[in-house]
């Protein structure tokens, strides 16, 4: 009864879609390509269920490749116009190539598919495309529809010569179309071929029996429950499924027949609540509309509004600076026309002459008192000439840097969107420049963020920004400027609303280009007194017993080991700089450069405890011994001890010892200039300099270190490419 009741179930379903309520031309949807946006052609179906063209899938393979050898250009992905790949999907491939894919290989040990049906990265497994199974089923409805889309269209034989004429069967054996004449060619009575099953004219050849992928000469029995495919026994047995369970072919089939049946009956059982929500959707549809037709209306008004500001206030400045300059016109033509008196027979000096001509006395003193005044101060004005009036309009300049800039940060309402933060902490500047920000919420409200920075100078006023967008919440730049400043800010997006900038944090980048070494275990190497990390990227120095049994017969005063370490890379000419970090409890460390001709010296100069001072007569005064080795000392190197950072006397340095002592910095970093003679100590936060000694260049130059007693040098780590900048996406 069961199975009677689940058979009229599925065929009830059959006869809707059969029926004009569900039609060939509504499922059009389910049967286009994610990849290629066309109908499916010999679709595969993905360990995620999902189905993609085998074109497609080789295709995108093949962008991989592209993408791993150009470096992710744009370019990689021009090849194939079948073939259209999102943004995501392209972020996705470069992600996938910089795992380091076998080129020129569809089946590597582990190939990773990005799916473009859920946007996420697909395991092909060792087989790759060749361990998928090709969806018949979905081919035969593909099939169905292109023919009733088609409709008169018909198929042709395959085997006339031309003009080829209508094929009125296929052989699903040969997998070929025929006409009434070449079929029986082909198929001719009493033969094999004969046998062969045909049908109607189409092109979706479907073999009769599946085979499986994985082993291609057996026919698949089971359904892997786990992995949700079919598999043969052998598969079973000793391949991937050995440990999954497995089911018959024919339970999976009436299982997933049944759950199938059943969905798709509720399904069709809330036609009526589907077709409200397709209302409600409509609905939303036209109300999108209208809303960003509002929205668009008031951001132009907005605009409008700024632009009748800015109107008034640029016709308020040039009427100004009209009135301004006709009054300087005005002034200047009246002084122009005051001297213009003085000249000989002309203005005040023409009147004076008439004047002078008077002959009787009084008449002349009463008019010549008034003129001498007016003759006295345009001497004086001949003699301090100055113009009635400016010729600049300094004054009149409208400075619109900050308005500028308020302007471009113009945006809509961030609408509760957070500010992001630069964490100072993680942010730093080496060989290339680690950004990392944070956001002080719980939850990250931004899906992008837009990183700029601008190169500090003090001739520019007005900074260019440099404006990166970023996915994550770091970011590593290069191509910066050496001994250089460098102003960064953030901001979040969501959609096309922004949040504010972040607060500016400036860092600075090294004085010269970064050297990378590593600590020599060869080279004068002690492992008795000092411990490499493997990677020789931090060194410790160890009092052990050596020391101790060496001090057994100490009875005044002994010289402690010294143990000298190098870089196992040398410097021969230009300028370089390399940073490290010396831990807070090092009692004594000593960091500099040494010469090739001296570094034999430096090893074989070392005093310890099997030095003759443990002899109470030997002979050697302490005094002088010290200032032996202190003339003597083969490298040049500075003191660091004791979380301080002692500036080496010289003959320019202040007597005072305690301003020659320094706090000493977390991270410490030399500049090298072969060329100039010179090395700098800095302090590689802030990129100060802290001393700077001249040195001798002309040998090869090697990083040197000294440590003594308990003491740890860490070498400051490069910032690698893409160096925290897929923390999200991992």
């Amino acid at each position: 009864m069961a199975v009677g009741a689940e058979s009229s179930r599925f065929g009830y379903i059959l006869d809707l879609l059969k029926r004009d309520k569900v039609t060939i031309k509504g499922i059009e949807r389910e049967l286009i390509c994610p990849a290629c946006k066309e109908l499916f052609t010999h679709p595969l179906i993905l360990p995620c269920q999902h189905n993609v063209c085998h074109k497609c899938v080789k295709e995108i393979l093949f962008a991989f490749e592209d993408t791993f050898a150009d470096g992710g250009s744009e370019s990689s992905n021009q090849s194939s116009p079948r073939i259209k790949i999102s943004s995501s999907s392209m972020d996705r491939i470069d992600r996938i190539s910089r795992s380091g894919r076998k080129r020129n290989s569809l089946t590597p040990r582990s190939s990773l598919f990005p799916c473009p049906g859920c946007q996420r990265d697909i395991d092909l497994g060792e087989r790759g495309i060749n361990g998928l199974f090709r969806n018949f089923t979905l081919e035969t409805i593909v099939e169905r529809y292109r023919q009733a889309a088609r409709a008169a269209i018909a198929i042709m034989c395959d085997f006339c010569k031309p003009p080829p004429q209508e094929s009125t069967k296929s052989c699903m054996d040969c997998s070929a179309s025929y006409c009434n004449e070449c079929f029986k060619i082909h198929h001719p009575w009493g033969t094999v071929k004969a046998q062969h099953e045909y049908v109607g004219p189409t092109t979706n050849f479907r073999p009769k029996i599946l085979m499986c992928p994985e082993h291609e000469m057996e026919r698949v029995n089971m359904y892997c429950e786990l992995c949700r495919r079919p598999v043969c026994h052998l598969c079973k047995l000793g391949g991937c499924h050995a440990n999954h369970r497995v089911t018959t072919m024919s339970t999976a089939y009436k299982t997933l027949k049944e759950k199938l049946s059943k969905d798709i009956e509720y399904l069709i059982s809330k036609e009526s609540q589907v077709k409200a929500h397709i209302t409600q959707l409509d609905l939303l549809l036209k109300e999108t509309e209208c809303n960003s037709e509002r929205a668009k209306e008031e951001a132009s008004q907005s605009f409008e509004k700024l632009s009748h500001v800015l109107e008034e206030k640029k016709s308020a400045a040039l009427k100004a600076i009209e009135a301004s300059k006709n009054l300087r016109l005005e002034k200047l033509q009246t002084q122009a026309e005051e001297y213009q008196g003085l000249l000989e027979n002309n203005g005040l000096v023409g009147y004076a002459q008439e004047v002078l001509k008077e002959t009787d006395p009084s008449f002349f003193v009463q008019t010549a008192k008034q003129l001498h005044v007016r003759i006295q101060k345009a001497t004086e004005s001949l003699k301090n000439f100055r113009p009635a009036a400016e010729t600049t309009f300094e004054d009149f300049v409208v400075d619109i840097a900050k308005q500028e800039d308020i302007l471009g940060d113009l945006a809509f309402h961030s609408n509760g969107l957070e500010t992001p933060e630069i964490n100072e902490e993680q942010s730093r500047v080496y060989n290339k420049a680690l950004i990392s920000w944070e956001c002080p919420g719980k939850t990250d409200s931004a899906d992008t963020y837009v990183l700029e920075y601008h190169k500090l100078n003090r001739e520019e006023e007005s900074a260019t920004w440099q404006e990166i967008k970023v996915c994550s919440k770091s970011k590593v730049i290069s191509d910066l400027d050496d001994n250089s400043s460098y102003a960064f800010r953030v901001r979040g997006y969501k959609g096309s609303i922004c949040s504010p900038w972040s607060q500016e944090v400036i860092l600075h980048t090294p004085p010269a280009p970064v050297f990378s070494f590593l600590f020599d275990d060869k080279c004068g190497y002690n492992s008795e007194h000092l411990l490499l990390n493997p990677g020789r990227t931090s060194v410790e120095s160890r009092a052990g017993f050596p020391l101790l049994l060496g001090s057994e017969h100490m009875q005044v005063g002994c010289y402690t080991t010294l143990d000298y370490i190098i870089g196992d890379t040398g410097i021969a000419k230009g300028k370089h700089f390399w940073a490290f970090h010396v831990e807070a409890y090092s009692y004594l460390v000593k960091v500099g450069v040494v010469s090739s001709s001296k570094i034999q010296k430096l090893f074989h100069n070392t005093h310890d405890v099997t030095s003759p001072r443990y002899e109470q007569d030997s002979g050697h005064d302490s005094g002088s011994e010290d200032a032996f080795f202190d003339s003597s000392q083969p490298v040049t190197l500075v003191t660091l001890g004791m979380k301080k950072f002692f500036i080496p006397m010289t003959p320019a340095s202040p007597k005072d010892p305690a301003s020659r002592i320094l706090p000493l910095p977390s991270c410490l970093g030399i500049c090298l200039d072969c060329d100039k003679g010179k090395v700098g100590f800095y302090d590689a936060g802030c990129m100060k300099c802290l001393y700077e000694s001249k040195v001798d260049c002309s040998g090869m130059m090697y990083p040197a270190f000294a440590l003594m007693g308990g003491a740890a040098v860490h070498l400051e780590k490069a910032v690698r490419a893409r160096y925290g900048e897929y923390h999200d996406d991992f």
